[in-house]
């Protein structure tokens, strides 16, 4: 399977996933009295439009490269990265905005069994963050990472509105605010997670230079070619899923221009074999006598 539609299943994942936890935590928040659960429902209702968006970028992503778009069309990806941290940053507001007004207004302590409803979303939430996180860095998505952050995010609020409700429960009279709380600190959590997941998506954007890894399995890779003797600049762009690379290959000066142009296409057919997730490879061929000048 390809790693474009890996990705698009896991968004399906996602998404299923979250319609039935949204269902779950509204009206388990609704019936026992906790507005930090219904804070946490709407939080996962946001992450069920988020994944829809993420879904139709990767889909978008996975169209072939045309005359318009010669590079592929992976750059859909951090901009989608940007709307989803929109609505993070917008359901954190609500949460927060809600969580300020149930503090000044006296209610009901919630339900005792609303603590095991948490508990069980907490494991489900990480256990579908793992999974997500292993596949965003099997695919090498950005928007696919930006959907496992939302997973652990959804059990960050979950853990604080675990322990705001058991204070509520534990404390009684005077504590049924306890859980709004929570919900006030879950939001802080949300808002500093989006951070997270933008600041790599702009430096995608930015072409920041982040990725000496590959640049090393690239330099090991090209000494294995015969006929190349040395690499000198690589400079690489990652755009969705794929990284494309402009490479200085050393060569012998004295062979002919049609051999130098040989070894360049043997080295980027290499380079493309061993690294599935290399998209364009520009190679520029610098002779050694020159390089030794």
């Amino acid at each position: 399977m390809s790693i474009e539609n890996t990705a698009i299943r896991t968004t399906y994942f996602s998404i299923a996933g979250n319609v039935f936890l949204a269902l779950i935590k509204a009206v388990t928040g609704f019936f026992g009295n906790s507005y930090a659960l219904i804070a946490d429902a709407i939080e996962s209702t946001t992450d069920i439009f988020a994944s829809f968006l993420v879904l139709l970028g990767l889909r978008y992503a996975k169209k072939p490269a045309d005359e318009n778009h010669p590079y592929g069309h992976g750059r859909i990806e951090p901009l989608v990265t940007f709307l989803v941290v929109g609505f993070l940053i917008g359901a954190a507001i609500k949460i927060a905005h809600d969580s300020i007004y149930f503090i000044r207004t006296p209610h009901e302590s919630p339900e005792w069994w609303t603590l095991i409803v948490l508990g069980v979303i907490i494991i489900w939430k990480e256990i579908s963050y793992r999974y997500v996180n292993k596949r965003s860095d099997q695919t090498r998505s950005s928007s696919l990472k930006a959907e496992a952050w939302h997973h652990r995010s959804d059990a960050i609020t979950s853990i604080t509105a675990f322990v705001g409700i058991s204070i509520a429960l534990i404390m009684g009279e005077g504590y049924e605010s306890a859980d709004d709380w929570a919900a006030l600190i879950a939001s802080g959590f949300i808002l500093y997670n989006c951070y997270l997941i933008f600041r790599p998506a702009l430096g995608e954007i930015m072409d920041e230079h982040v990725h000496d890894d590959l640049i090393d399995e690239i330099r090991k890779i090209a000494g294995t070619v015969e006929g190349i003797k040395d690499t000198e600049k690589c400079y690489i762009r990652k755009a969705g899923m794929k990284f494309h690379v402009d490479l200085h290959a050393v060569v012998d000066g004295d062979i002919s221009v049609k051999k130098g142009h040989d070894l360049a296409h043997k080295l980027q057919n290499t380079l493309q074999q061993k690294i599935p997730h290399i998209g364009h490879v520009l190679i520029h061929i610098e002779p050694d006598h020159l390089m030794m000048e």
